[in-house]
Formats: structure tokens, C-alpha cells, sequence
């Protein structure tokens, strides 16, 4: 494609501003990029290799495009920690950048009157963004209709194949339908296969005309290609199987300490996260956690020290993936495999931006599958919830909120936001003021979509286990998987060479290890409120829990996510309903012994169980002969016991139990005059609605309060 000197000329004087150097020049494909939009008005799809300099592409066309007289940059963006890098880079450049997301709400209304002045160069929204009533209806006509430039990033995010999926990134294709025609646009990923890529590239042709003059109706904009190479070749890939979470773990404590530069130990669950963080913390290593719990403000620090290398690692969950931007990242650890091998690259892809040098090892696990398999469900839209979300939406007079939705249909709080989304953007429903409202379009479900996704998944979750086992290169491997057809060995990969890492492990490390996760004890946390509209559901309770009536704070032995005693437990669960094995017991001695209640209890009540009555029995007696404390039996069933799917939201799992346990004659009797606290024990705790409504019983039948107990917590 020629490119004009006057455009090369003026391109290149804006990349040396922007990177600061007096020498830099355009990689392959920047250039091109540049003119298919400054000059061409051009729809691009750029797939390339993380560090390539994909911002580099947007920021340049954009200081051209205002030169023009164009209005602002609109960049679709997945990630706060993303937005805050761009908007960083945009200012050291001197381009004036701002953003409108969920963190800033204070700041929307002084950067709508700059917008109006013309003030900004770049604008930054998060896709959900494209759907706030207020945005959608006041801010976006306007800016679809003046906008210089549009940029999708992390475009593999509109694609149903694509590893990273989003609902509200499909809410894209109609904004591109609104744009007039000479609106340039640019979506750019490093992690596309040849399926997502002519999913991307079908939608990117939304609207507009094509070169033959056809209009929206017709076959819309050509999309201009540009792919480049994906391979890495500052990473030095490898994989270590170590069966045990103790020596995978030991492995961190003392090999941490001998990687190059500071990096990222990522983990599948923030349970995880927070026990890596924990040990790696108590070996002596400058280690933190980040994970989708951690505070925006506390991420924001926390990234900060990573560039700052005052932290030698994050132990993050992928709540640290796209977009967070430390060229001279040393190392990325995987302690347990990401779902696929694309996921894999994209995350590796941190790594080695800026440096000839970085290491990428794995450290899969054999609960990988189960953690997979999990995520893998609560992902996809199932008919019976959307259509009872239909049902409720289309019999109410007016909108309806999330959480009044909770105790119309039973859908745990994310799946029902994420199925909401996918009927948003599918045109069944439509956030409005207030809520959500039916828009009373036909809408069905397309069941073999989702089973080709499905069936996808599994051949990723397939391709991750070849990975793992593969005897050739393991970045040609992984360009195989993103169809890049210049793959070829990387010469410095463990199956290309000798492993490059030291396997030892060291016994003051296993010891190390094998103590924190054979640690138990976590906190059960009571709870504080009553959800809301528990009315429909025939329970008469709203507000806050009556301080008479609710549990104290209780102990399990683990998570059933932990990677030490949740492993263990998770295997007891599966298996025949038993007595209590002796290295639980002695488990169980540990969290009694460290628990630091106001009060000892002075006798053990029972839970009752349906599915495994011989373990809670168990339980109950082995911590009363434990404490040498009296089992006064076990609470009473009514009606069977509590109804409802297991995951399924606050409001029906309460409603399910409510009124079916009571206390039953001789265990009242037996209550009567209590001195001390009762220990409560059960097998699970999940939603803790049983253990708090068991506590209500016990209270008004005299205890003067309930400490509970189970072997696992499921949260």
C-alpha cells in the first residue's frame, strides 16, 4: 500500500513525540494502518503481537486526525487498569485524554462540558458505558455523529469464539451501523484466531458504505487486515508438572527469589491467589495479592509498585490481564493452566514487551479441569433462566431493578447480570431508568450457537492439555493455535532445549509450603441483611438481621477452592457418605484451638443432612468429644428439607429453608438454660442462609448464641 511522503513525513514526526525518541520509526503495518485511517477513512482490523505498538497506530492517527479538524478518538475499552495506561501514554504525549467510567462519576459532568468545547482528544469508555441510559441517550448520538476515530480494543472481546467474550462488546456492531461513512475505525487484539478474526471482521462491516457506493443494507464497509507474526521472542516458555499444591508452591518459595526483575504469579481462583500471596509473603518475599476483590483504589497502588519494582511479584487472578502495561515485565508464573492456549498467550504476553529477556513458566494442577469446567458453566445463558427473566420483565407494569429480579427468578447475581447483557444486546430486554424493562421483541434461544461455543471450549480446554504434554516448540504451538502461519521453533523453549529452570525443590520449601496449606481455618462470615423483596417469596423479613436472632462469626477447616485442605475436602465430599476421617479430625482440633471466640461454647447442635447424614453425625460427636463438650442432637426438617438448585441467588436459597428447620421438643428441652454459646455444625456452608436461619431457631429457643461450624466453605 503506498503511503505519501507528506503522510510518513508527519506520522513519524508524531510516533518520535510520542515515544520520546529522535530516531524511532514505524514498525511493519504501522504505517499502513495509519494511512488506511488518516487517508483512507478505512475500517482496519490490526492483529498483532503484544509490545507491537498498536496504541502507537491509534494515538498517531488520532494528533492527524485532529490536525484535520476532526473531532475526538472514542476508544472502546475493556479494563480500568487499561484505560489508566492509555490515558497515561496519551498525556506524555501530550494528548489530551480523558475517560467516563464507573470510578469517576464525580468528573462525568466536567469531561461532557470539555467534550462540548472540544477540548479532548480522546475519549475512553468502557463497553457497558455504551448502554448507560443517561450515556446512551444524551452523550453517544453526538459523539457517533463527530467523532474522528474510533478504536475497538481488545477486539477479540466482540467474538462468541473469542477467549475473553463480552456481552456488551456486541453492543458495538450498532454503534458502528450509527457512524457516517467517512468515520474511520480501527479494532485491534493480539489474540485472534482465523474463526475470531472473520467473526470480527463480519461485524466491523456493520453499516456505512462499501467502496461500490451500496448502502447499510448492502454488504457494508470493506475491513482492511493487517496480521502480523505472533511469536515472542524474549519469552522463553516451559512447563513443570508438579502434582502436589505443596510442591508447586514449594517451587515458589525458593525459586521466586532468582527470576529476573519482578513479575506476575498468576492463579485460576482468588482463593488461590490470597494463600500464594500469604506464603510467598511469609518465605520473605515482597509479594501481594490482587485479585477482583481488591479495592480499585488498593489495584491502582498495587500496579504502581509493580512498575516501580518495589514488589517482586502480584499473585493475581486474571483480574491482572489485558492491558496492564510494565514493558520490562521479567516473568510470568502460572500456577494452574488458563483455559486455553489463546488465553495462555494473551496473558503471558505481559512479559518481555521492552527486554530481549523474560521467563514464562507453567505449573499446572489436576484440579485445573474442575476449575474449568466451573467457569465454564456459569458463562453460558441457559433457556429456563432467560426465559423466566422474559416472563418477570414482561408481567411487571415497571422496569425492575437487578435485585428485584433476584427473588422473582432463581439466578445467582452474576449469571443473572450476564444473561441480561446477552438479552440486551440480543434486543429481548433494554436497561432503561430504573431497571430493566421487556421491549417485547421475539426472541429465541439459539441453542446451537451455544453448543458450538461449548464445543469450542472443550477443544481449547483440549488444545491447553496438549500444551502441556507437547515434545515440539512450545511458541510455535501456541502461534498454531492463533493460525499465525509463521510459526517455527523458538530455539529457547524447554522442548526446544534443555529445561532452563531448576526443578529442585528444596525440604525447608516443601516444609515451608506443606505448612501454610496444611493451615486450616477461614472465617465464616454471619450474615448482616435480609435480602430484598423477600416478601414475593412468602418470608416475612427486610432489612437488617435482628442482633437477638443472628449467628457470631464462624470457622470452616477450608475453601473448597483453597489449594491445601479445599483439595482434600473436595475429595471427601465427592466421596460415599462416611464417618470423619482421622487427618480431618485433627484438622478440625487445629481451627478449635486457634479460634479466638468470647465466649466457649458449652454444647454442639447438629445441622441436619439429606445427603450426608453419617459425616455431619460424625462431626457433631468428634468436636463434642473434642471439646468435652454435650451433642444435644440435631435440628428438625419440615417439609423435606430446603428446596431449590444449588447456586442459585440469596433471595431463593433463603426461601428455601425458611420454616424448615425447628427446634424439636427434646432438643428444646435440652436447651433450656443454656449458660454458653452453641457450636452449630454442618458439612458445607455456600449461600449461609441455612446456618443463619438455624441460628434464629436456636436463639428463640434460648441459646444465648450460635457459633458455626462446617468442614468447608463454598464461597
Amino acid at each position: 500500500m503506498p503511503v505519501t511522503t507528506d503522510l510518513r513525513a508527519a506520522a513519524l514526526t508524531e510516533l518520535r513525540g510520542l515515544v520520546g525518541r529522535a530516531d524511532a520509526d514505524f514498525r511493519d503495518g504501522q504505517l499502513e494502518a495509519v494511512e488506511a485511517l488518516v487517508s483512507g477513512r478505512r475500517r482496519v482490523l490490526v492483529v498483532q503481537r503484544t509490545g507491537w505498538g498498536k496504541s502507537a497506530v491509534y494515538f498517531v492517527a488520532t494528533v492527524l486526525r485532529r490536525a484535520e479538524g476532526a473531532g475526538p478518538t472514542v476508544i472502546v475499552s475493556p479494563l480500568l487498569a487499561l484505560m489508566r495506561d492509555q490515558i497515561a501514554a496519551a498525556l506524555r504525549a501530550g494528548i489530551r485524554a480523558v475517560t467516563l467510567n464507573s470510578t469517576n462519576a464525580d468528573e462525568w459532568g466536567a469531561v461532557s462540558a470539555a467534550l462540548a468545547r472540544g477540548e479532548v482528544d480522546v475519549l475512553l469508555v468502557s463497553p457497558e458505558r455504551l448502554n448507560n441510559p443517561r450515556f446512551r441517550d444524551e452523550q453517544l448520538p453526538a459523539l457517533a455523529g463527530s467523532c474522528g476515530l474510533l478504536v475497538v480494543d481488545e477486539a477479540h472481546c466482540i467474538s462468541d469464539w473469542g477467549h475473553d467474550f463480552r456481552p456488551d462488546y456486541r453492543r458495538i456492531r450498532d454503534l458502528l451501523a450509527s457512524l457516517p461513512d467517512q468515520t474511520p475505525v480501527l479494532a485491534t487484539t493480539a489474540t485472534a484466531n482465523a474463526r475470531v478474526v472473520t467473526d470480527v471482521v463480519e461485524q466491523l462491516s456493520a453499516g456505512g458504505r462499501g467502496h461500490d457506493g451500496q448502502g447499510p443494507d448492502g454488504p457494508g464497509r470493506e475491513v482492511l487486515t493487517l496480521r502480523g507474526p505472533l511469536a515472542r521472542r524474549s519469552l522463553r516458555l516451559g512447563v513443570m508438572p508438579l502434582g502436589a499444591p505443596e510442591q508447586r508452591l514449594a517451587w515458589l518459595i525458593a525459586h521466586l527469589g532468582e527470576l529476573t526483575g519482578s513479575g506476575i504469579v498468576y492463579t485460576l481462583t482468588v482463593a488461590a491467589a490470597e494463600d500464594v500471596a500469604r506464603a510467598l509473603h511469609d518465605a520473605g518475599h515482597a509479594v501481594a495479592a490482587y485479585t477482583s476483590r481488591t479495592d480499585p483504589a488498593e489495584r491502582i497502588r498495587l500496579e504502581e509498585a509493580l512498575r516501580d519494582n518495589e514488589v517482586k511479584a502480584l499473585v493475581a487472578t486474571s483480574a491482572l490481564g489485558m492491558g496492564f502495561d510494565k514493558p520490562d515485565l521479567g516473568f510470568v508464573i502460572h500456577l494452574g493452566a488458563p483455559a486455553s492456549p489463546v488465553a495462555y498467550y494473551q496473558q503471558v504476553g505481559r512479559a518481555g514487551r521492552a527486554t530481549d529477556n523474560a521467563d514464562v513458566l507453567l505449573l499446572p494442577g489436576p484440579e485445573d479441569k474442575d476449575i474449568w469446567r466451573y467457569f465454564a458453566s456459569a458463562s453460558m445463558p441457559r433457556q429456563d433462566q432467560a426465559d423466566a427473566v422474559l416472563a418477570a420483565l414482561a408481567g411487571s407494569p415497571k422496569p425492575l431493578s437487578t435485585v428485584a429480579l433476584e427473588s422473582i427468578v432463581d439466578i445467582r447475581r452474576t449469571r443473572l447480570e450476564l444473561l441480561l447483557k446477552v438479552l440486551d444486546v440480543d434486543g429481548a430486554v433494554q436497561r432503561v431508568p430504573g431497571g430493566w424493562a421487556a421491549t417485547g421483541s421475539p426472541w429465541t434461544y439459539d441453542s446451537e450457537r451455544y453448543a458450538r461455543v461449548a464445543e469450542a471450549r472443550d477443544r481449547e480446554q483440549d488444545l491447553m492439555l496438549d500444551y502441556e504434554h507437547a515434545s515440539t516448540c512450545r511458541m510455535a504451538f501456541l502461534q498454531q493455535c492463533l493460525d499465525d502461519e509463521s510459526a517455527a521453533p523458538c530455539g529457547r523453549c524447554d522442548t526446544c532445549v534443555e529445561p532452563w529452570f531448576d526443578a529442585t525443590l528444596p525440604e525447608a520449601a516443601i516444609r515451608a509450603a506443606s505448612d501454610r496449606l496444611q493451615r486450616p481455618g477461614v472465617v465464616i462470615q454471619p450474615r448482616a441483611q435480609w435480602p430484598s423483596g423477600m416478601g414475593r417469596l412468602g418470608v416475612p423479613r427486610k432489612g437488617r438481621i435482628a442482633a437477638e436472632a443472628a449467628m457470631a462469626p464462624g470457622r470452616a477447616v477450608a475453601r473448597l477452592s483453597d489449594l491445601g485442605w479445599g483439595q482434600r475436602l473436595r475429595e471427601l465430599l465427592r466421596t460415599a457418605d462416611a464417618e470423619l476421617p482421622e487427618p480431618v479430625v485433627s484438622a478440625c482440633i487445629a481451627v478449635l484451638a486457634d479460634w479466638d471466640w468470647a465466649q466457649r461454647p458449652v454444647a454442639v447442635v447438629a445441622v441436619p443432612s439429606r445427603t450426608r447424614p453419617r459425616l455431619v453425625r460424625s462431626l457433631a460427636e468428634q468436636l463434642g468429644r473434642i471439646g468435652r463438650l454435650p451433642v444435644l442432637g440435631e435440628l428438625d426438617l419440615v417439609d423435606g428439607g430446603p428446596t431449590g438448585e444449588a447456586g442459585g441467588n440469596s433471595a431463593f436459597r433463603l426461601a428455601g429453608i425458611w420454616g424448615r428447620l425447628t427446634v424439636g421438643t427434646d432438643l428444646r428441652t435440652r436447651l433450656g438454660g443454656i449458660p454458653g454459646p452453641v457450636l452449630l455444625v454442618d458439612d458445607v456452608a455456600d449461600s449461609r442462609w441455612t446456618l443463619t436461619c438455624a441460628a434464629a431457631v436456636l436463639r428463640a429457643a434460648g441459646a444465648p448464641a450460635v457459633l458455626p461450624f462446617t468442614l468447608a466453605l463454598d464461597a
